[in-house]
């Protein structure tokens, strides 16, 4: 099985509950359609019954639940909870009203703060910031996490690199130009996730213009200081650089440029050292050697909500809703 289908068989052990908040989208129909009919997933549309009707009109929804804000008996205790989360920040029981009323990405994650699902996703139609804005407010981080940051899980067709053509890309969706300690929790969490969603072992590579000291550049301190610090923090792991891509994932080149090295050449975590890399190597990999790219994917956060690309699929949703409910799973 290639990796998003063992991801579906893992999601249908233990079903779990997600929101998909953007009904104004016909691909959430589409995607919600094909998830209900697998069955890896609950799942909670939030909008009125005549907008859902409308939007999702030709879509067999069978078995999802529709959720509208304004008549929902759970609303005003979700209006009392946001009230008292941020009251330190001024805010009053009108205002909580009409941001539940009419923001449905705030009442998602209001759900999966009151538990009642288990994680959402959302970003079709919204942007990264819109999307993560209400967890950060409202879910928080992750205990004993410093940093929420965010992932793309690349599948390569036809590739025997990485872990047979998985890799995880981080950060590749967030954090814009993260400091070497950000870079090393970055680099940590990344590998969580990859050993969480893929149950293999992870091989971190730290990625630079640069190997082993071959261009000298403040940027190469940069990552040479985040290896040090993600070594002391977690000695156990399988993690070097810095590393030219070649040398991280080639293992001809990654012999010749890092000997020695217990990364190079098999590394399947690669870790961007900002976000104009992380971001230009995704859509490289996805759209020249034709990589599914599911993500952003979150971590660092209490619950999981996951973040979808503005151009995604429906069937991009569907495996994100998937993946959403094995992270769910891990969390529970």
């Amino acid at each position: 099985m290639g990796f998003i289908d063992e991801i579906k068989a893992r999601a249908k052990q233990d079903i779990k509950t997600i929101v998909l908040p953007e009904t104004e989208d016909e691909r959430t129909y589409k995607a919600a359609e094909a998830v209900l009919k697998e069955g890896t997933a609950k799942l909670i549309l939030v909008g009125s019954k005549e907008e859902v009707e409308k939007n999702g009109a030709g879509y067999d929804l069978t078995g999802a639940v529709i959720v509208d804000p304004s008549t929902c008996e759970k609303t005003e205790s979700y209006i009392a909870k946001l009230v008292e989360l941020r009251q330190k920040k001024g805010m009053t029981e009108e205002q909580a009203r009409e941001l539940l009323l009419s923001n449905y990405l705030y009442y998602g994650v209001m759900m999966v703060k009151m538990g009642d699902a288990d994680g959402m996703v959302s970003g079709a139609c919204h942007s990264t910031a819109d999307t993560l804005r209400p967890c950060l407010q409202i879910l928080k981080t992750k205990p004993g996490t410093k940093l929420v940051s965010a992932f793309f899980v690349m599948v390569v067709p036809n590739c025997d690199m990485g872990a047979d053509g998985t890799f995880i890309f981080g950060d590749s969706g967030l954090e814009q130009n993260p400091d070497p300690e950000k870079l090393a929790n970055i680099a940590i969490s990344s590998a969580d996730s990859f050993k969480a969603l893929t149950g293999k072992e992870p091989i971190v590579a730290m990625l630079s213009h640069s190997t082993k000291g071959s261009a000298k550049h403040a940027d190469v301190d940069k990552v040479v200081e985040a290896t040090r610090i993600a070594k002391e923090m977690a000695p156990e792991l399988k993690l070097d650089g810095e590393l030219q891509l070649d040398a991280a994932i080639v293992p001809e080149v990654g012999q010749s440029k890092a000997p020695g090295s217990p990364v190079a050449g098999y590394a399947n975590v690669l870790i961007f050292p900002d976000l104009d890399a992380g971001n230009i190597g995704y859509k490289l990999a996805q759209r020249l050697a034709k990589a599914e790219a599911y993500g952003p994917l979150t971590q660092g956060i209490a619950a999981p909500v996951n973040d979808l690309s503005r151009g995604c699929s429906a069937e991009d949703i569907e495996g994100v809703v998937a993946i959403t409910a094995v992270q769910a799973q891990a969390q529970s």
